[in-house]
C-alpha cells in the first residue's frame, strides 16, 4: 500500500496534515495523487480486461508464453499495445511463462570419423526455405529412469521442423530417419546444407551415405562446442520446457510419443517464433511464398 493511499485511508480518524507529517509525504502531493483517482480507477479496469485477454492466450500456448509471443498474439488479433504494459500486466496478475532449464550433453564425438567443414560458422540463418537445415538428437526422460532420443531436422530459414524421429536408441538410424522424412516432406533435399555437431550419429559412414544419396552437403561445428549448434539446441530446450513445465518426466513411451508429436505439429503451425518475427514457421513460410509441400510436423 502507498503513503498516499494510507493517508487517503485515515483521513476520517486524523487530519492530513497530521497524517502527511508523519508519514513524511508533501500534503500537495497527496491531492494531486487524490485528483488523479479517476484515471487510476479506468487504467485499473483495462488492464483488468487486459489480463484476462492474456490469461486467455496463456493458457492456450500451454501456460509457455511470456509477454514477447503475448503481445504479438494481441496485435495479430488487432489489439494495439505496448510490450511493456503486457509485461506490466503479467507481472502484476502473476501470468508467467516457462524459463529455460539446462540441457544435458547428448553429444558423444567419434575421434575417427571423416574431417567435415563447418559451413555455418554460427550463422542460423537463410534467405529462403530448402537450402540450410539443421539437425541434432535431444533425450526425453520417461518415467522409471529409462528414456526415449528425438533427432529433428529444422529449416533455418523458417525454423520449420520438416523431419524427426523417436526411438529408444541413440543409433545412427535415428538420424537418418528423421533425414528420410525431411526429404519426404520437402520433396527432396537435393542441393541443401545440413549441419549439425560432432556426434558418433551424425559422423557415421551410413548418415555420411544417406546425405550422398539425398544430395546433401554436410557441414559439422567444432568439438564440444555448443554454440556452434545452438539454434537447434535452443529448440530442443524449448521443446522440453513447454511440455515438462514442472514435471520431472513425460510419462510412460506412448504418452510421451503423443504429447511430442502433438507440441511438434503446434510449433509448426501456431506457436509463434521470435525469428520469424513472433510468425508460426509455416505461416512465414507462406508470407514469404518460398514453402514446398511438407508434413504438418
Amino acid at each position: 500500500m502507498s503513503r498516499f493511499q494510507f493517508v487517503h485511508d485515515h483521513r476520517d480518524a486524523y487530519e492530513v496534515k497530521r497524517l502527511c507529517q508523519v508519514l513524511d509525504v508533501n500534503r500537495s502531493s497527496y491531492y494531486k495523487w487524490l485528483a488523479g483517482a479517476g484515471a487510476r480507477a479506468v487504467r485499473r479496469r483495462e488492464d483488468e480486461v487486459l489480463a484476462e485477454r492474456i490469461r486467455r492466450i496463456h493458457a492456450d500456448s500451454g501456460g509457455t508464453y511470456g509477454s514477447p509471443r503475448v503481445t504479438a498474439e494481441l496485435r495479430e488479433t488487432g489489439r494495439r499495445v505496448n510490450h511493456k504494459r503486457v509485461a506490466r500486466v503479467m507481472r502484476t496478475y502473476s501470468i508467467v511463462g516457462i524459463r529455460l532449464r539446462r540441457r544435458a550433453r547428448t553429444t558423444v564425438p567419434d575421434p575417427a570419423a571423416q574431417a567435415v567443414p563447418d559451413l555455418f560458422e554460427r550463422d542460423f540463418t537463410a534467405t529462403g526455405s530448402g537450402r540450410k537445415y539443421m539437425g541434432d538428437i535431444t533425450y526425453l526422460p520417461l518415467a522409471g529412469g529409462e528414456f526415449l532420443y528425438l533427432a529433428t531436422v529444422l529449416d533455418c530459414f523458417s525454423r520449420r521442423v520438416v523431419g524427426w524421429s523417436i526411438a529408444d536408441h541413440m543409433r545412427t538410424a535415428l538420424v537418418t530417419d528423421a533425414l528420410r522424412m525431411a526429404a519426404a516432406s520437402r520433396g527432396g533435399l537435393d542441393g541443401a546444407v545440413f549441419h549439425s555437431d560432432r556426434g558418433v550419429q551424425y559422423g557415421s559412414r551410413a548418415f555420411a551415405d544417406l546425405c550422398s544419396d539425398l544430395g546433401v552437403t554436410r557441414s559439422i561445428g567444432a568439438v564440444g562446442s555448443s554454440a556452434d549448434n545452438a539454434a537447434c539446441e535452443s529448440f530442443h530446450a524449448s521443446l522440453k520446457r513447454e511440455i515438462l513445465q514442472d514435471a520431472r518426466d513425460f510419462g510412460d513411451p506412448a504418452t510421451c510419443r503423443r504429447t511430442v508429436f502433438a507440441w511438434l505439429t503446434r510449433y509448426n503451425t501456431r506457436r509463434r517464433h521470435s525469428a520469424n518475427g513472433h510468425l508460426s514457421p509455416n505461416e512465414y513460410e507462406r508470407r514469404h511464398h518460398t514453402a514446398k509441400p511438407t508434413l504438418a510436423a
